[in-house]
């Protein structure tokens, strides 16, 4: 249940959102250019990203909605449970593997990262720009962890997950939040 009273039952952030489009605005904006703009990485692949360091940050609101998302673009369902199980035995192209291994680390201990981890990502044959929107993207999803549990938001279920996956991919993250979308078209 949300804690603000005025959230009904199933808020989400598009609440927030839509209830502030001057300040999340530009929000929905990035994260719409970081998660389907030009990046090494495809916009499946930014979902699974995603969904793993909202995981690992333990935001279960996050890690289902982004999840589903990730599946719908076609990563393989049950993967990112299996990356956050066992990252090293994960059924995943070991180039991934320092990626993630980097992002979940950022995520959990950023005071931690050191030139090691940046240099396995170099390493694994990933350049600066995939490394940067992995951070930019590890980011993203801390800022959203803290709205969501911030806000007391109950997650998805899969299934409603799964319906909600549908509406980002068609509309992308600047039209999901209505006033957003209104805001926009004005």
């Amino acid at each position: 249940m949300p804690f603000f009273k005025s959230h009904p039952a199933d808020a989400n952030p598009s609440n927030v959102f839509g209830a502030y489009p001057d300040i999340y605005g530009h929000w929905a904006e990035m994260g719409q250019k970081l998660i389907n703009g030009p990046s090494p990485l495809s916009p499946g692949e930014r979902e699974m990203l995603q969904a793993y360091v909202a995981g690992a940050a333990n935001c279960q609101f996050a890690l289902i909605a982004h999840a589903e998302v990730a599946y719908a673009m076609g990563i393989e369902d049950g993967l990112i449970d299996k990356l956050l199980a066992d990252l090293a035995s994960a059924p995943i192209d070991d180039k991934f593997k320092p990626l993630l291994a980097f992002a979940g680390k950022l995520m959990v201990t950023p005071s931690e990262m050191n030139q090691q981890d940046a240099d396995a990502v170099f390493d694994a044959g990933w350049d600066e720009k995939a490394l940067h929107d992995t951070i930019a993207i590890t980011a993203r999803v801390s800022f959203m962890a803290r709205i969501n549990e911030g806000h007391g938001f109950t997650p998805y279920t899969r299934e409603h997950a799964k319906e909600r996956a549908q509406d980002r991919l068609n509309k992308g993250y600047v039209n999901m939040y209505d006033a957003l979308a209104e805001e926009d078209a004005q």
